[in-house]
């Protein structure tokens, strides 16, 4: 992938230097977004830009660009890198300042930077193991922060005991996966952990919820605990990585029976329904 958007215009990615005294460097002082792409379209672009625009005025940081603008310039990068499957990856930092814990005095120009990266298309994915941890975040998780270190601590704990997520908990109540949210099913009512600032409020989250709303699915935005989860009929974790994905073992106990349960599936087809009602068919 040799383009990217930086500030606002499409420049070659090997001509690009970051200052070493860029705040998203020293600080992590800025917010991001990923995007997913399918058959070269843009999947809820303007609900990951609207986000990406909350999140900056969380952190008192100007969006040099309108929500229009930065879809227009990623359809370009997507155009130019001949993107079918993959992702957007696109960061807005504070800029360059000398190096102070503090805002910058004066003027000083956000920098915006906007990638690519392929991500084939391979359909709703079986069940996948879990672990459970800490969770030792800040508490404005719902800031999509460059902050990443403590959710990259749970995702590496996560890789050593050979799962594909780390489930965190303040506590003993859930809160959400190392770069997912959790969701559990008990009885034919899908749960999952309210909008505060303890969670990111995903963009599959919200899609996923809004699906149940309108296919009659039962769910209700509410803490659960460690022992609910365990318990639970099902347990499923939401991203735009990896969609809708149903966790069937946590900690080495299976979740159920161990298989993919009813309403799972039922939600991973609907969530292909919307992507291709956004994206067109899907191939995988």
């Amino acid at each position: 992938m040799g383009k990217i958007i930086y500030n606002g215009e499409l420049k070659d990615r090997s001509a690009i230097q970051i200052d070493v005294e860029d705040r998203g460097y020293q600080f992590g002082d800025g917010v991001y977004e990923v995007i997913r792409v399918y058959n070269g379209k843009l999947f809820a672009a303007d609900m990951h830009l609207n986000r990406l625009m909350d999140s900056a005025k969380l952190i008192q940081l100007k969006v040099p660009f309108t929500v229009a603008e930065i879809k227009e310039r990623t359809k370009e990068l997507i155009t130019a890198e001949n993107l079918e499957y993959g992702i957007v990856y696109m960061q807005l930092t504070r800029g360059t300042s000398p190096r102070n814990h503090a805002f910058p005095i004066g003027e000083v120009d956000p920098v915006f930077v906007a990638y690519t990266k392929d991500m084939p298309y391979t359909g709703s994915k079986p069940g996948v193991k879990a672990v459970t941890v800490e969770d030792i975040r800040w508490l404005r998780c719902n800031i999509k922060s460059l902050n990443l270190l403590g959710n990259i601590l749970a995702k590496q704990q996560a890789v050593e005991a050979g799962c594909d997520e780390a489930i965190q908990h303040r506590d003993g109540t859930v809160t959400e996966g190392s770069s997912s949210n959790v969701a559990i099913i008990v009885k034919g009512t899908l749960k999952t952990h309210p909008t505060t600032n303890l969670i990111l409020n995903g963009i599959t989250r919200q899609i996923l919820l809004k699906l149940c709303n309108d296919n009659g699915i039962s769910y209700v935005e509410e803490p659960f605990t460690l022992s609910d989860m365990m318990d639970a009929d099902e347990v499923l974790y939401t991203s735009t990585g990896v969609g809708v994905t149903p966790i069937t073992a946590i900690d080495g106990q299976l979740i159920g029976d161990g298989k993919v349960g009813s309403i799972t599936l039922q939600l991973q087809k609907l969530f292909t329904q919307e992507i291709e009602r956004q994206c067109g068919s899907l191939t995988e």
